[in-house]
């Protein structure tokens, strides 16, 4: 490295400023629908599973988020007193909280949905698109890396220690 030069930016750097700005742009798109990013994200997922025939619990709804499961119950309280969705006791397990849509909530989905779409054809456009081989190959890429167990290492743990100290 010559002097005067600096490193570029960490590909972790460039994942977490890449995040920040999606968020951001999201929560810009889906304001004037009284959403915010992380409840769009709630019912947009809730909007799909119920298409594929699920009524999912709020752990279930909070793995496939990959929000904290407390996180997905303070969003979805919040959400259920805006009406747009509803919380009700799964019969099978009586600890468990089922969510669905409610018709309210559905309407306001299917317009933040099209609101997100419109948003993310702009963002794709660099790479060629939403279809384009590029796009393909960085979603890829992005799925491997979330595949990727990163549970934090414990200081002074025997089972994480390589060679000796």
């Amino acid at each position: 490295m010559s002097k005067g030069s600096s490193p570029g930016p960490t590909p972790g750097f460039l994942v977490w400023r890449l995040a920040n700005k999606w968020r951001v742009a999201v929560d810009r798109a889906v304001a004037p629908l009284g959403l915010t990013h992380a409840q769009y994200s709630l019912v947009a997922s809730l909007h799909g599973m119920h298409r594929a025939g699920e009524r999912p619990s709020q752990r279930r709804l909070a793995d496939h988020t990959g929000l904290e499961a407390l996180y997905v119950s303070k969003l979805a309280r919040a959400l259920e007193s805006g009406g747009l969705i509803e919380r009700t006791r799964d019969p099978r397990d009586p600890r468990a909280v089922q969510l669905a849509l409610t018709e309210q909530g559905q309407a306001v989905t299917r317009q933040a949905i099209a609101v997100v779409q419109e948003l993310h054809q702009r963002f794709l456009e660099p790479l060629g698109g939403l279809d384009a081989p590029r796009t393909r190959a960085f979603t890829e890429e992005l799925t491997t890396l979330l595949d990727v167990p990163l549970a934090p290492s414990v200081p002074n743990d025997p089972s994480t220690r390589r060679g000796t100290p």
